[in-house]
């Protein structure tokens, strides 16, 4: 009889509902997981990728038609803790740079399906892991030796950054006019000097047209329109932004009831609330603005008040909208108006209503944030338009990271070709199992440039063999030209990428891949059930340690 009571048996931890997985089925669980979401976005990688539709479950049923890895993920849901493990690297991968989310989850999982074959090897984790490391390392001192940085010529570093954004939407739905969309995206980013921010380029979808007539406009647009009786320009406008309820000011208590007996004082109520509202028009009145823009509605009354003081009175702009355009103007947001000599004020030099197709907007030229631009996407349906807002999005990233590092380097598999020419040589220098896990490592990066191949219909192990070829000749740029079917110079067919970003898919992928591999027991815990009232809630959690 053990300790526990248990003849023979060892003290039992776990509840009798809890499953444990432990040692090499843990670890294929992970593997076969992991290989699975890679498997699910890879065919969603290069040039040639193909998009897959989303349809949520929720109320709407609303349906997403993308190639974006990391929209594809965040849309899913998964069980799987390993699989989980790529998702938020894909999660991380968008928020980092913007670009590469598929690649860093292909990478990863290639990097894993190498793995299932040296455990099977009897090689043991923490020597893969090793080896894994090394090559990581040599493969980033490979590409950083490549890396070119022109930021020095204007001109050159210009043509660097349409490169760059050509490559990035070739993969994207707006590959059919990436020039146009190169453009509108290098002059957005340049006009925000050395230290480019996101938040000054705001993009307005309106349908209608074609994405041809898609435009940089300069300043800032917000999508409403300017209330009846109000004036519909105003020069050296002094902007209040600002948070408040603009309604009249009744009881806002669920089941409150006043109780009159008279309609008198009903009339001393409705008039006692007017004066409350014109009270605070007032103090609005007394900052000096000429322009009043509200997150929240402006009803009739304070409507009429400020036209009859010439103000312009924006209501209910957007939660978005509101925060850049305070940005934008030099204004801050308020919501009291007690203290006007505390109240930051924005500033323009025209605000004016335009219209965009049928709908009309009000443009705001000439902002206190002089980089700050707008760029306005046409298109046939919103569905189309909310594919080429991610697009664009991931294009202005990866140009905002290449004007931070400002070095780039040639796209196409070429420099993964490279990192894996550099880790074999290494690999040959290496005694012991981890020059196994070394030679694992390349082959999972020349699995990259195969995928991109077989995407786009080709014979992906005849042009893969042919860049090994090529890339025996010290300094090649050669690469797979997908549309030709080919290997192509990458430096004569303009294929570039941002060195930033290619270096964070492969330390990143590197890092996921080692931390599923340290997995050796993986526990789904029992569920717990509560009986609250009449309803039973039963949750559960997995853990992976």
């Amino acid at each position: 009889m053990s300790a526990s009571g248990v003849p023979g048996g060892a003290p039992g931890i776990l509840n009798e509902q809890a499953i444990e997985e432990k040692g090499e089925h843990a670890r294929m669980s992970s593997f076969v997981g992991a290989m699975a979401i890679a498997d699910l976005v890879k065919t969603t990688l290069g040039p040639k990728g193909m998009d897959k539709i989303l349809q949520s479950m929720g109320r709407g049923e609303a349906v997403t038609v993308t190639n974006d890895g990391a929209t594809i993920l965040k849309s899913i849901y998964v069980d799987n803790p390993a699989a989980k493990v790529l998702v938020d690297i894909s999660k991380v991968q968008d928020a980092e740079v913007g670009d590469g989310t598929t690649s860093v989850v292909v990478l990863a999982g290639e990097l894993l399906r190498q793995a299932e074959n040296l455990i099977n090897m009897k090689i043991h984790p923490m020597t893969i892991i090793a080896g894994f490391r090394e090559a990581a390392e040599c493969g980033r001192n490979a590409i950083e030796a490549r890396a070119m940085n022109n930021s020095s010529d204007s001109a050159r570093f210009r043509e660097d950054l349409m490169n760059v954004a050509r490559t990035t939407l070739s993969s994207k739905f707006l590959t059919q006019d990436k020039e146009h969309f190169a453009n509108l995206a290098v002059d957005a980013v340049m006009r925000l000097g050395d230290a480019p921010s996101l938040e000054s380029i705001h993009i307005l979808k309106k349908p209608g047209g074609d994405l041809t007539k898609s435009f940089l406009d300069e300043g800032f647009i917000l999508d409403k329109k300017i209330g009846v009786g109000q004036p519909k320009r105003i020069e050296d406008a002094k902007i209040l932004v600002a948070n408040t309820p603009m309604d009249t000011d009744k009881i806002k208590i669920y089941g409150a009831r006043v109780r009159v007996d008279s309609m008198a004082k009903v009339s001393d109520i409705e008039k006692a609330e007017k004066d409350k509202m014109k009270d605070k028009v007032d103090k609005i009145i007394a900052h000096g603005c000429n322009v009043f823009i509200n997150r929240q509605l402006i009803y009739n009354y304070p409507e009429e008040l400020f036209a009859d003081a010439g103000i312009m009175a924006i209501e209910h702009a957007d939660f978005d909208g509101i925060e850049r355009l305070a940005s934008v103007t030099g204004g801050e947001i308020c919501s009291t108006f007690d203290h006007p000599e505390d109240v930051k004020l924005g500033s323009c030099k025209l605000i004016e209503e335009i219209m965009i197709g049928e709908e009309k907007l009000i443009h705001f030229s000439g902002v206190e944030l002089g980089a700050a631009c707008t760029v306005v996407l046409r298109g046939a349906s919103l569905h189309l338009l909310d594919e080429a807002e991610r697009s664009l999005h991931d294009a202005l990233c990866v140009l905002q990271q290449t004007v931070k590092d400002r070095r780039v380097i040639h796209g196409g598999g070429c420099p993964e070709m490279v990192m894996s020419k550099a880790i074999d040589e290494l690999a040959q220098r290496t005694p012991g199992k981890r020059a196994i896990a070394m030679e694992a490592f390349s082959k999972a990066l020349r699995a990259i440039p195969t995928i991109i191949c077989d995407n786009a219909g080709l014979d992906s192990a005849d042009l893969v063999y042919q860049l090994r070829f090529c890339h025996a000749v010290p300094g090649s740029a050669m690469g797979i030209d997908v549309l030709e079917g080919k290997v192509g110079d990458m430096q004569d067919c303009g294929i570039f990428e941002s060195f930033r970003v290619k270096e964070q898919v492969l330390l990143s992928a590197t890092e996921a891949a080692e931390m599923i591999l340290r997995v050796d027991d993986v526990i789904n815990n029992s569920a717990r059930v509560q009986t609250m009232g009449t309803g039973i809630h039963d949750s559960s959690t997995c853990l992976g340690l």
